[in-house]
């Protein structure tokens, strides 16, 4: 199912365009606390909240990604770190500098890291990854089914995703005691931190297995099919489940992202579902009236009655010739046709001649009376 379109990272903070590095980094906190996983378990909308957030501060906390983003747009960060290009990035570990903050209030049992919902001795899910793609206008209007290929965390085939080798298991870990944590008390305040020997899993594996080094996962090429459905448009994103890296020792599969940007059209353009074009046409046909064919995204021709006497820049509707609405691909929006009237750069004597007569039998004036805006049709 697709997301809905991105918003503008500053406005997603909170902030203004303006705003300090520290200023950033603290309305990014705030909205990460609000908003982690571990707070709202089973909030889907808080989830979405807490990545659009992250996302947000990748960039705006980056002194170049921010200039380009400020300059340029989405478009500026794309392909720089996480925020764009074809392909697979993990969505894990970028939380780091914010750990001590989300174990004072969520401490106690185990580690935690995004959405892997890491327990005390349990599994980890493995990370969400993100793979952007480019669609041509008609492309994302009536669908398309892409093959893509990424790379993504699979099971080891050494130890089968156990990280031990051969037989060993695992032991409770020395260090915490099997909580995942370790505590700092200074004064009134005690500090949970993620334990610096299991990782924050509470258990240690006796024997790592030699391929994976105790992971229990390894990187492999992935080959799948998405299909791109009708009516979608840029900012948009497709969530997979379960295509995502896997979890360590055993953890199920995180989801894969599919991320779409449209690219513009030669001379359509998109407002909702409704498309929008400019037809030009004589003065000759304005003034008389006449049929023109218009060209569709259907690649099509429609066949539109110009009537006399049409100024320009008129709209003629075509009606069901837009986009498709998404998910309801029997449903589409309109077309809006805007008149151009073309005055000739240069006449024929004829022309001029002929020009001349209708505006004597018009009875032209040289001194016109200036009307409102309001009242041109």
């Amino acid at each position: 199912m697709a997301s809905v379109a991105k918003r503008d990272y500053y406005e997603v903070l909170g902030l203004s365009k303006g705003a300090s590095t520290e200023e950033i980094k603290k309305a990014y906190r705030k909205l990460a606390v609000q908003y982690h996983p571990d707070r709202n378990p089973g909030d889907r909308h808080a989830e979405e909240a807490f990545k659009e957030a992250t996302e947000a501060y990748e960039v705006l906390a980056d002194e170049d990604r921010r200039r380009a983003y400020d300059q340029f747009g989405f478009a500026g960060v794309e392909g720089m770190g996480n925020g764009g290009g074809a392909g697979a990035h993990d969505f894990g570990d970028i939380f780091s500098d914010f750990s001590d903050i989300f174990d004072t209030f969520f401490g106690g049992g185990g580690r935690r890291s995004g959405r892997s919902g890491a327990s005390r001795g349990g599994v980890r899910r493995g990370s969400d990854l993100r793979y952007d793609v480019d669609l041509s206008f008609e492309e994302a209007a009536f669908g398309k089914e892409l093959e893509i290929e990424f790379d993504r965390r699979t099971a080891c085939d050494e130890c089968g995703g156990s990280g031990a080798e051969g037989t060993g298991g695992q032991r409770t870990c020395d260090t915490c005691g099997g909580m995942g944590q370790v505590r700092r008390s200074s004064g009134f305040f005690s500090i949970a931190t993620t334990c610096p020997t299991c990782n924050g899993e509470g258990q240690v594996i006796e024997n790592p297995c030699r391929v994976c080094r105790g992971s229990g996962v390894k990187k492999q090429k992935r080959e799948l099919s998405v299909k791109i459905p009708p009516g979608i448009d840029s900012g948009k994103r497709i969530n997979i489940p379960g295509e995502g890296d896997a979890g360590p020792n055993g953890g199920p599969f995180g989801d894969l992202y599919v991320f779409v940007r449209v690219r513009p059209h030669k001379y359509f353009e998109r407002e909702g579902n409704d498309v929008y074009c400019v037809i030009p046409i004589s003065i000759t046909q304005a003034a008389l009236g006449g049929e023109i064919n218009v060209p569709t995204l259907d690649k099509k021709r429609v066949r539109v009655k110009i009537p006399s006497g049409t100024q320009n820049g008129k709209i003629l509707r075509l009606k069901g010739e837009g986009i498709p609405h998404l998910n309801s691909a029997n449903r589409r929006g309109d077309m809006y046709v805007r008149v151009h009237v073309q005055v000739p750069e240069k006449l024929s004597g004829k022309a001029k001649s002929l020009l001349k007569e209708l505006s004597k039998v018009e009875g032209e004036v040289s001194d016109p009376e200036p009307v409102r805006l309001s009242q041109l049709k």
